[in-house]
């Protein structure tokens, strides 16, 4: 499990809450006070309790996340943000029926808000992060690939968009007189960096530094709910327009109006969820040169999360009773999520009932279609998050629109990283680049 990764995953079995919870049957804890029953579930976690964890579960969330998935969920994390170390903070605001509390504690390279739903009869209902933030100078080394050369290029920081919005970013600028093509890079779910960083990977920097070595200025920004993660856990009617669209656009506005770009050759990249919702950036930025999807998802979100679930249970040649459950639960939430009607307030799968209303009827190729925009579409044939079926949903939808290119690598997965086999979360967990072969297809498109 990575939380990080290109789409929802398996941190979403811990993302259980909703106003339509059945109540608990279980006799409620004696500590009621919910900043109480928040900091007991992650200070038990901390010390691998997770029995105990699981004890002030209410039923759902007990089913979604036993002490086994709660066990893998927590060392994962402590995989891609270092052991675990201590809490700093805690506050509680109200959010519909439940006490929303937000946990701030540090882990090795990482700062995370953990948001706990807690119940009237102070049971845990939800369990989510609510956002995470590097803590200076930590992080995964990183050894540039060959094809890059640091000397073509020169990096400043930048900032998109303006107000309690605004966003710290990187602008790869290659060295000459210009005017440069540009590109902005849209991360997938989660709360990403500017990187996109996954474990050991880094697949943001290695696009940034492959294309500015190529001659393309590439502009890439930590995302909404990485930095502004803990301010977002309260705002109601989160969608992922916000979550995604807006500061995308933002950011090719910012490069329109930078010295040494083309503002007629601007282009935005999406990578996973960032690729799902490329169609609608190009709706709202007709300006735009042109539009890349990487692994973008042409399916409902909930079913591939489902499919991303299931995968991951029978990965190791067994889905155990537990697994078997979990999947059961996950099926109702799906099935929760198509259920939805306009202004239901609950949460499913990790977000917010907006979020999965905003999504209904979204079909990205049907909305594609609609474009006058070229477009270029890059699928990894070992890719188990976003599956080449996507691919195939792409192609089948864009059949006759001219001005798409269509292109897949049979050995990168879901970062168009280069591997063999069946791919897993361990993939992740060993160094490794963005494929030459992608670079030089990016760029070329774009300079065509």
């Amino acid at each position: 499990m990575k939380y990080a990764l290109g789409l929802l995953c398996a941190l979403l079995l811990l993302s259980s809450a909703s106003a339509q919870l059945p109540p608990s049957i279980t006799a409620p804890p004696a500590a009621k006070d919910p900043a109480a029953v928040a900091t007991e579930l992650i200070d038990r976690l901390a010390k691998g309790d997770f029995q105990a964890a699981t004890s002030n579960f209410a039923n759902v969330m007990r089913n979604m996340a036993p002490p086994e998935k709660l066990s893998e969920i927590w060392t994962s994390l402590q995989a891609q943000m270092g052991p675990y170390e201590r809490r700093t903070g805690v506050r509680t605001q109200k959010q519909d029926a439940y006490e929303m509390v937000l946990v701030t504690t540090e882990f090795q390279r990482d700062t995370v808000d953990f948001k706990v739903l807690v119940d009237s009869e102070g049971m845990i209902a939800g369990f989510f992060i609510a956002g995470v933030k590097p803590r200076p100078g930590t992080g995964p080394e990183y050894t540039p690939p060959a094809y890059v050369h640091k000397d073509a290029f020169q990096e400043r920081e930048v900032t998109v968009g303006t107000g309690e919005w605004a966003l710290p970013g990187t602008l790869s600028m290659p060295v000459g007189a210009g005017p440069f093509p540009a590109l902005v890079l849209v991360h997938g779910s989660g709360p990403n960096d500017r990187d996109e960083t996954v474990g050991k990977e880094m697949p943001f920097r290695d696009l940034a530094w492959g294309l500015a070595s190529r001659g393309v200025a590439v502009l890439r920004y930590e995302k909404r709910t990485r930095e502004h993660g803990s301010k977002l856990a309260g705002v109601k009617d989160f969608t992922v327009q916000q979550e995604t669209v807006d500061d995308a656009l933002l950011a090719a506005d910012l490069l329109r109006h930078t010295q040494g770009i083309d503002p007629k050759r601007v282009f935005v990249l999406g990578h996973s969820l960032g690729g799902m919702m490329i169609p609608r950036i190009g709706q709202r930025d007709p300006k735009l040169a042109g539009l890349i999807v990487m692994a973008g998802a042409a399916r409902p979100l909930e079913d591939i999360i489902f499919e991303q679930v299931s995968y991951l249970a029978a990965a190791d040649g067994k889905v155990t009773d537990e697994e078997k459950s979990q999947i059961e639960s996950l099926r109702a939430e799906v099935a929760r999520v198509k259920a939805l009607k306009p202004g239901d307030t609950g949460t499913a799968l990790g977000a917010p009932d907006s979020y999965w209303l905003d999504l209904r009827g979204y079909n990205p190729p049907e909305a594609a279609k609609m474009l006058k925009t070229p477009l270029l579409i890059l699928q990894g044939e070992r890719d188990y998050q976003v599956t080449p079926d996507n691919f195939q949903a792409w192609k089948k939808g864009l059949a006759g629109r001219p001005g798409v290119t269509f292109k897949s690598y049979p050995k990168l997965n879901h970062l168009f990283i280069e591997g063999e086999g069946k791919s897993t979360p361990a993939d992740y967990e060993k160094p490794g680049h963005v494929a030459e072969a992608v670079i030089a297809d990016i760029a070329g498109w774009i300079k065509r």
